[in-house]
């Protein structure tokens, strides 16, 4: 699957300029409210008309949170890129934390049933709120050497009317007691016209808050539904930068704008090596150079039992079936080792499908008399179940004749 770079970029842009906020000097020079808004070198800053209010003209003492993330930055990070769910995560409702991390558990699943499309973005004080709908990959039929990418389709798997929710917890921005009370003198002093001057700290200053009363004291003043999901993980900051960058590496932990290294090396071992091949433009060989093709053997291996992988809710819905093939080497005991996906079907069933090789029974290759490594290849057939056929369907009646039974999914194999 070829990677959609957009958000892997942005995110690393993002995470680098507000890290390099955070460190460097706090002037009007150094920071604004978004790297493109910052004037060139060589010219000055001139004083807004009157009248006149935007973000490009004001200076940092002017800006609320300089180097804070926005809501429109994570629109454009975000919406309308198809994304990968990291994880596998295959519940409608996800909440993680300040740092990526999910909050309870969730049932996973393959990456085939992990595309993600957001559709709306909400930044509040506490959490960052994100509505989309999932996505399920179809292969339609290529081999290892063709571009993975121009052979798979993008299905909607989400039901209509139904949508995906994520919320992430955002690490808390606080303004230091001395600094709030400097300010408020300050704004106070401005008004009534008065000469302002700064009090040297006493020895019976109120205590400064800890992290925890702070974090609890500001989710106390929202709605219960924009609290943090996870309370004991939420730290806070001076810096709107840091918590941009903690949001940022976050976002990066959740989502894959495609198949990068972090998402490959998540990949079953079966996946990995099929995209090995893909990248190679060549058929799978396998890694042990001892195994052998079947036309090189005196008894070729055979599958003793058939097997029936299970189809899944996800597939059936979208009458997604039809066969896959998979290259498989049975050790000289008989028994399935490598497996790699040599033609995929997607949408969680090439998952199912090695399950069931791993559980089937093979006759060992002979070479010379002796049971040798060989490699056999397996097409297996997915199919759509009927109601009729379906063993969660509404039992017949007794007296009803019956149609004739459709075959189950089988397997063959193919002699090299």
């Amino acid at each position: 699957m070829a990677a959609t770079g957009a958000l892997g970029l942005s995110l690393s842009l993002a995470a680098q300029q507000a890290e390099t906020n955070a460190s460097a000097p706090k002037s009007p020079e150094a920071a604004t409210v978004t790297p493109s808004t910052a004037p060139p070198a060589d010219q000055d800053q001139k004083p807004a008309p009157a009248g006149a209010s935007t973000a490009t003209d004001e200076p940092l003492a002017a800006t609320a949170e300089a180097g804070a993330v926005t809501e429109d930055e994570l629109r454009r990070m975000l919406v309308g890129t198809p994304l990968y769910l990291r994880g596998g995560y295959l519940d409608n409702t996800l909440n993680f934390t300040e740092h990526g991390q999910l909050v309870g558990h969730s049932p996973q699943g393959s990456y085939t049933l992990n595309g993600l499309e957001i559709d709306k973005v909400r930044l509040t004080k506490h959490k960052v709120e994100l509505e989309g709908i999932r996505y399920g990959l179809h292969f339609v039929g290529q081999l290892a050497y063709e571009d993975p990418a121009k052979a798979v389709d993008r299905v909607r798997i989400t039901p209509k009317k139904k949508i995906v929710k994520i919320t992430i917890d955002r690490e808390l921005v606080v303004t230091p007691k001395k600094k709030k009370e400097k300010e408020n003198k300050k704004a106070a002093a401005a008004k009534t016209g008065t000469a302002y001057s700064v009090a040297k700290p006493t020895a019976s200053s109120e205590a400064v808050p800890t992290e925890a009363e702070q974090v609890k004291a500001s989710a106390a003043e929202v709605p219960e539904a924009e609290r943090p999901a996870d309370m004991n993980s939420v730290t806070t900051t001076v810096s709107p930068a840091h918590a941009a960058k903690v949001l940022m590496d976050a976002l990066d932990k959740i989502f894959a704008p495609g198949l990068d290294e972090r998402m490959m090396a998540s990949l079953p071992e079966f996946w990995k090596l099929y995209y090995q091949a893909a990248a190679a433009h060549s058929d799978y060989r396998p890694k042990d150079p001892a195994v052998l093709r079947q036309s090189a053997v005196d008894r070729k291996a055979r599958l003793e039992t058939t097997f029936e992988p299970p189809s899944n809710e996800y597939a059936q819905a979208n009458a997604v079936a039809g066969m896959a093939l998979y290259h498989t080497v049975i050790g000289p005991d008989g028994k399935p080792q490598e497996i790699a996906v040599g033609r995929p079907i997607g949408f969680g069933l090439d998952e199912n499908a090695v399950e069931s090789i791993r559980k089937a029974s093979f006759t060992p290759a002979l070479k010379d008399g002796k049971p040798v490594p060989v490699l056999l290849d397996l097409v297996v057939q997915f199919r759509i179940y009927s109601k009729r056929t379906s063993v969660i369907g509404p039992p017949e009646p007794a007296d009803q004749a019956k149609g004739p039974v459709l075959p189950g999914p089988y397997s063959v194999n193919h002699s090299n």
